[in-house]
């Protein structure tokens, strides 16, 4: 079997999670530097779990005889107001549920990769249900009253 699209879909993914991931970490690490405490662990938490799928994916890449490129150009800004990266972030998870969804036909010839990869779709749909909600909530309750529950 080739496992050409796999590897290129794998690595593709290991690469944009790995640097978005990273920029979880320092938001985290940013939020908490701002006295939110539960919402930069939060981003703390994210990038841990993020770093695991990386490690699932790679693992799979090796598995198949494939050794990852680390490929990490992106520049990235860190942003300050809460809000403002709840929003940013969203539109990204949006986009990335989006290709995921797009890939899963691609992926559905390795059957193995393709468990990885719904499990992480559901894990990022899951996040990004999170960010809508939290900012539902900010729409109700208001942005100080969100953040003060976010120290």
């Amino acid at each position: 079997m080739d496992f050409t699209t796999t590897l290129q879909i794998s690595q593709m993914i290991v690469n944009e999670l790995t640097t978005g991931a990273f920029v979880h970490k320092m938001q985290g690490l940013l939020f908490k530097s701002q006295g939110f405490e539960k919402l930069g662990q939060k981003y703390l938490d994210h990038y841990a779990e993020e770093m695991d799928w990386v490690e699932k994916y790679t693992n799979r890449m090796l598995d198949l005889g494939c050794v990852p490129e680390v490929n990490l150009s992106k520049r990235c800004n860190l942003i300050e107001d809460a809000k403002a990266y709840l929003e940013a972030d969203l539109k990204t998870q949006r986009d990335g549920v989006e290709n995921l969804y797009k890939m899963m036909p691609t992926l559905a010839a390795d059957p193995t990769t393709y468990d990885i990869t719904k499990a992480y779709l559901a894990d990022e749909e899951e996040d990004q249900y999170w960010s809508e909600e939290q900012l539902d909530i900010i729409g109700k309750i208001g942005i100080q009253n969100w953040l003060m529950k976010q120290m």
